[in-house]
């Protein structure tokens, strides 16, 4: 293997890689780097039309590969600036690149920002980074700019800058699988740890009500984790991909998947467990509060001002159980920020 100081950036080194099945690589990345033999400098590329090679610095012992054989990968480059400035590229496209974006899967999103808006990227520019983006995750298929979001359902605009022609990808976290399709469904990178935390939260054999599922954001780590979901989405494109997940995940049989409004769901349900992931969720929660069961714990989530979380949504807790219920917050929790001064926020509650 090449010594990390002499061999220049970009360039390829020869080491051990990992031979893996490309729809595994990302959950073997994962893995390789728990065990510890996951090797940083180096680049993952595709080693045939099936495979990847993932660079390792040993051969792993709790990693499913296919093989482990000597490979030539590309040294891993600093950054997006050093890829752009190899590439050629001027000092302005350097300069308004972006500073942050999301893998997915192989799948890059960017925000690009309004192309009508002077120092931001215009539509050459935007494919000269796109390309960069590509070099820097050799991973990565495409690179998808993030637009806008329309209409009640949320729905998302994208557009492919480069790479494969495509918006689909298959994203695997925290040992969840998630088909999506990014033209037409939303997924937040930035609600991974919300996740993976739902998944903790539920005891096997647990009633959870999901009232707005989507593809099974929480309803698939909250399955496999053994609850039994009611998963209530309306939308058509979220509910195939939410009945395709859960056959994904083996949790077919524990996921009710319901192609209707969470209102309807709800009127038949109970539940020890009611998840209302929606940003105006609280306008629900009269069938939040129906479906759960004596004891139960609702998860309400909201786009709140900085200064009014947690107050404003324990606030409407308590109004929505003024009946002849009470309001025990067990923990409210900040998701990420949703835009200047707002928080995307959990209040967890158990009502008796």
């Amino acid at each position: 293997m090449a010594d990390a100081d002499t061999t220049p950036s970009g360039s390829p080194s020869e080491g051990l890689g990992a031979i893996v099945e490309k729809p595994r690589a990302e959950a073997a990345i994962g893995s390789l780097r728990s065990e510890g033999v996951y090797d940083d400098a180096r680049r993952v590329e595709p080693y045939d039309e099936a495979h990847v090679a993932i660079p390792v610095v040993a051969p792993p012992t709790a990693t499913a590969v296919s093989d482990v054989r000597t490979v030539k990968l590309p040294r891993r480059v600093d950054d997006l600036g050093s890829v752009l400035e190899r590439r050629g590229a001027n000092p302005e496209t350097i300069a308004a690149a972006p500073s942050s974006w999301a893998v997915v899967g192989d799948v890059v999103l960017v925000d690009f920002g309004d192309v009508s808006v002077p120092g931001t990227l215009g539509p050459s520019a935007r494919e000269t980074v796109a390309e960069a983006l590509l070099e820097l995750h050799g991973n990565a298929a495409t690179v998808l700019a993030r637009g806008g979001i329309d209409g009640p359902r949320r729905d998302p605009s994208v557009t492919v800058v480069a790479g494969a022609d495509r918006t689909e990808t298959v994203h695997v976290e925290h040992g969840t699988t998630y088909a999506i399709d990014f033209s037409s469904v939303m997924f937040s990178p930035g609600n991974k740890a919300e996740r993976a935390r739902m998944g903790r939260a539920v005891d096997d054999g647990e009633r959870v009500f999901d009232m707005f599922a989507g593809i099974g954001y929480f309803a698939l780590p909250m399955a496999r984790a053994g609850a039994s979901v009611i998963a209530a989405e309306i939308d058509p494109d979220a509910h195939r991909l939410l009945v395709e997940n859960a056959r994904r995940n083996g949790v077919a049989d524990r996921v009710r998947a319901e192609r209707a409004d969470c209102r309807t769901v709800g009127a038949d349900a109970t539940a020890d467990r009611v998840v209302a992931g929606y940003y105006d969720a609280f306008e629900y929660l009269d069938t939040a509060l129906d479906a759960l069961a004596p004891g139960g714990v609702v998860h309400l989530h909201e786009a709140t001002p900085e200064p009014l979380f947690p107050s404003r949504p324990i606030e409407r807790l308590r109004a929505a159980a003024a009946d002849g219920r009470s309001i025990e917050t067990l923990e409210p929790r900040v998701v990420k920020s949703h835009s200047a001064g707002v928080v995307h926020g959990v209040v967890d509650a158990r009502v008796r």
